[in-house]
């Protein structure tokens, strides 16, 4: 494993073994409309591009979060919070059940015990947490 810094979190990342488990795994599976335009935006490569780079350096495909819930819609979209689990451990958590915002919404590092789309998740592990506003795209309204 190796040391990173995420944001202001300080972890332990296995890259391969995250890698190697995004590879094999097909991804999330809800067939619900908020989740499918969720899945048509990182398709579309529309996730703000900070977090698309993030996850690339981490051996995470974006198209395969490990859970996606669309928590409320807005004038200018849907806000989002969507997880991906990544493979190594939290070595602090300055922000006990708290996120830190940013121009294109917010993040955390954390744990959580239910797997989602991740039943078979190497140990330890933690997720990348994101809430982000982001616009309806497909042509059906969510259902």
């Amino acid at each position: 494993m190796q040391a990173h810094t995420i944001w202001d979190y300080s972890v332990e990342v296995d890259r391969a073994a995250t890698a190697d488990w995004y590879k094999q795994s097909e991804g999330w599976s809800c067939t619900c409309g908020h989740c499918q335009n969720f899945l048509t935006l990182v398709r579309q490569k529309q996730l703000p591009p900070a977090i698309m780079e993030f996850l690339s350096d981490l051996g995470v495909l974006p198209e395969k979060p490990t859970y996606v819930c669309q928590l409320y819609s807005t004038d200018q979209g849907d806000l989002y919070q969507f997880n991906y689990r990544i493979a190594g451990r939290m070595l602090n958590d300055p922000h006990p059940h708290d996120s830190i915002r940013f121009d294109w919404g917010s993040g955390c590092c954390g744990q959580d015990d239910y797997p989602y789309g991740a039943p078979d998740f190497p140990e330890p592990h933690f997720d990348l947490m994101f809430s982000v506003q982001l616009p309806w795209v497909l042509n059906e309204s969510p259902q």
